[in-house]
C-alpha cells in the first residue's frame, strides 16, 4: 500500500504552513513540513508500507503537476495537511485527489481541521476523515484499518462523517516518550532536499527539529501548544538530542545551523544545561536557534552559547505591561531590557517579535512599542498583526466581542499570501494595524545606527556576511514598497 504525507500546493509561493503563523514571508522564509516529517517517519518505522513525504510547497508545484507526479504509483491513503490561510487550498488539493484516484482514502490533519473538523468534512464532502490533534499513531492505526479492510470508528482522535451526522472517535491519549520518533533529520535526508528551505536569520543551509511537543504557559494566542498539543508540555531526553546533532552533522555535512523550532526549548533548565553539557562534549560543529522567553538567565545563555547557539527567538510582543497581561505572556516588559543585556554579555544574537492589534492595542501602544524595540535593538525583528486562528483563546475574544471582520479564511493572507489582519479593534481597525507593522518596520531597518552594525557584522564575519546579503535580496523590496 502506498502511503502519502502531503504539503499540498500553495499558489506556486513559499508558504509556510508549519508556521506559528502561517503565510508567505517577506523575508523568504519557508519551513519544513515538520509535522508531516515527524508523522511519516513514525509510520516507515511501524509499517511495512511505501511510504511518501512530497512537499510541493518546495518544489514550486500546482494541483496538475501534483497529479501527473502520482499517475506513476497512486497513492491509497493520504494525509493533508492543512492551516487556516490556506484551508480553501488544502480542501481543493484533496479533492482533485479524490476525483483523480477514487480509491484513494484521503484524510485532513494539522491546526485547521483540528480545530473545526466537522466544518472541514462538510466543506470537503469527498474527503474520508479529519485526524485531530497529534495525528502521527492516527496515521499508522489508519493505515493498518486500510490494509486489513477494517473500519475506523474505533481508532482513536478522528472526526468521521456517517450519512449527515459526524462522529468523533475518542481522544487520543497524548504520546509522552517524544524520544521513539526517529530523528525528523532523517526523515528530510530521505525525502526532502534540504537546500529548498531557508530562515531569514539562520545561516544557510539549515535544518528545523523539535525537541519537544506543548509549552508550560499559557499565552491566548499561541497556535500549536492550543490546537496540537493541548496544552501538555513534554520533551525529548537530552541523551535524544545530542544524538540528533550528531547524526545531522555526520550525515548532512553541507549544514550549517539546525532550528530547534520547540515552542519553548527553554522551558526545563536542568534539562536545558544537561543538553548543552552534551553538545559540548560532543565538540557540536553546528550553530543553532531556538525559542525561548525573556526571563530566560544568564547562565543559561552562556551554556547555550558555549554549546553552539547563534541566535535567541523571543516574544517580547509589546511594550504595554496592561496588554502583556490581557494575552496571558506572563512576562514584565522591563525584563526585556536584561534579557537583551544579558544575550550581548554572551554574545548571543536576539531576533525579537512583536505583535500589535492585540486587546487594548491603541496608536499610543503601538508607538511606544516601536519605542521599545529601537531601544533594545535586537539583530532582526518582526512586527507582526495580531493573527487569531480557530482553536486559541484569541479567536474566540475576537469572535465574542464582534472584532472579525471576516470569516473567509483566505481573508487572513493577503493576495500575495502575506500576513493581513482580520480584527477591527474599537477606535483601531485591522487596516491601521498593518499599516503601523510595515512603518514600524521601516523605521527599525532603515536607522543609520542599524545599517552601520549590520555592514559592519558583515565584514568581520563572512557567514553574517553570506546571511545578510541572502535575507537583504529577499526583504529590501518589502522596506519600500508597503503596498
Amino acid at each position: 500500500m502506498n502511503i502519502l504525507y502531503l504539503n499540498g500546493p500553495y499558489r506556486r509561493q513559499a508558504f509556510s504552513r508549519c508556521s506559528r503563523s502561517p503565510a508567505v514571508t517577506k523575508s523568504g522564509t519557508i519551513y519544513y513540513p515538520i509535522w508531516l516529517a515527524y508523522a511519516a517517519g513514525l509510520a516507515r518505522d511501524l509499517t511495512d508500507n511505501r511510504v511518501e513525504l512530497l512537499d510541493t510547497v518546495a518544489r514550486r508545484w500546482d494541483r496538475d503537476e501534483l497529479v501527473e507526479y502520482l499517475k506513476n504509483e497512486p497513492p491509497d491513503l493520504v494525509f493533508c495537511d492543512t492551516s487556516t490561510p490556506s484551508i480553501d487550498e488544502d480542501l481543493a488539493t484533496a479533492l482533485r485527489l479524490k476525483e483523480t484516484f477514487p480509491n484513494c482514502r484521503v484524510v485532513m490533519v494539522g491546526t485547521h481541521a483540528t480545530a473545526l473538523p466537522e466544518e472541514v468534512l462538510e466543506a470537503g464532502k469527498g474527503i474520508d476523515a479529519v485526524a485531530k490533534g497529534e495525528y502521527d499513531l492516527t496515521a499508522v492505526e489508519l493505515a493498518r484499518a486500510v490494509d486489513r479492510g477494517q473500519p475506523w470508528d474505533t481508532i482513536e482522535g478522528l472526526c468521521l462523517r456517517r450519512g449527515d451526522q459526524f462522529v468523533h472517535t475518542p481522544p487520543r491519549p497524548l504520546l509522552d516518550d517524544l524520544d521513539q520518533f526517529p530523528f525528523v533529520s532523517r526523515v528530510y535526508r530521505n525525502f526532502l532536499n534540504v537546500k529548498d528551505y531557508f530562515f531569514a536569520a539562520a545561516q544557510y543551509p539549515m535544518v528545523m527539529i523539535t525537541t519537544s511537543r506543548g509549552c508550560p504557559h499559557h499565552c491566548a494566542w499561541c497556535l500549536y501548544p492550543q490546537v496540537m498539543h493541548r496544552g501538555q508540555y513534554r520533551t525529548r531526553s537530552a541523551e535524544s538530542v545530542a544524538e540528533e546533532f550528531a547524526y545531522i552533522s555526520r550525515e548532512l555535512p553541507f549544514v550549517r545551523e539546525v532550528g530547534i523550532e520547540d515552542d519553548l526549548f527553554t522551558g526545563n533548565k536542568k534539562r536545558l544545561h544537561e543538553i548543552c553539557e552534551r553538545l559540548i562534549r560532543q565538540n557540536n560543529r553546528l550553530h543553532f536557534w531556538c525559542d525561548t522567553r525573556v526571563d530566560l538567565d544568564y547562565e543559561s545563555m552562556r551554556r547555550l552559547k558555549a554549546a553552539g547557539c547563534r541566535l535567541l527567538i523571543a516574544g517580547f510582543e509589546s511594550a504595554d505591561q496592561a496588554i502583556l497581561d490581557r494575552i496571558r505572556k506572563g512576562i514584565d516588559a522591563r525584563q526585556g531590557y536584561r534579557f537583551m543585556a544579558d544575550a550581548r554579555r554572551a554574545e548571543l544574537l536576539v531576533h525579537a517579535c512583536f505583535v500589535l492589534g492585540n486587546p487594548g492595542e491603541t496608536e499610543a501602544s503601538m508607538s511606544a512599542t516601536l519605542a521599545y524595540a529601537k531601544k533594545l535593538n535586537p539583530d532582526t525583528v518582526q512586527f507582526f498583526p495580531m493573527m487569531v486562528y480557530p482553536g486559541t483563546a484569541m479567536y474566540d475574544w475576537a469572535r465574542q466581542y464582534g472584532y472579525l471582520q471576516t470569516e473567509h479564511y483566505c481573508d487572513w493572507l493577503t493576495p500575495e499570501g502575506l500576513h493581513n489582519s482580520v480584527v477591527d479593534l474599537p477606535g483601531l481597525s485591522g487596516r491601521e494595524v498593518m499599516q503601523y507593522c510595515d512603518l514600524a518596520r521601516r523605521s527599525f531597518y532603515l536607522r543609520r545606527g542599524y545599517i552601520f552594525r549590520k555592514l559592519t557584522q558583515s565584514f568581520t564575519n563572512l557567514h553574517e556576511a553570506r546571511r545578510n546579503i541572502k535575507a537583504f535580496r529577499r526583504f529590501a523590496r518589502y522596506l519600500v514598497d508597503t503596498a
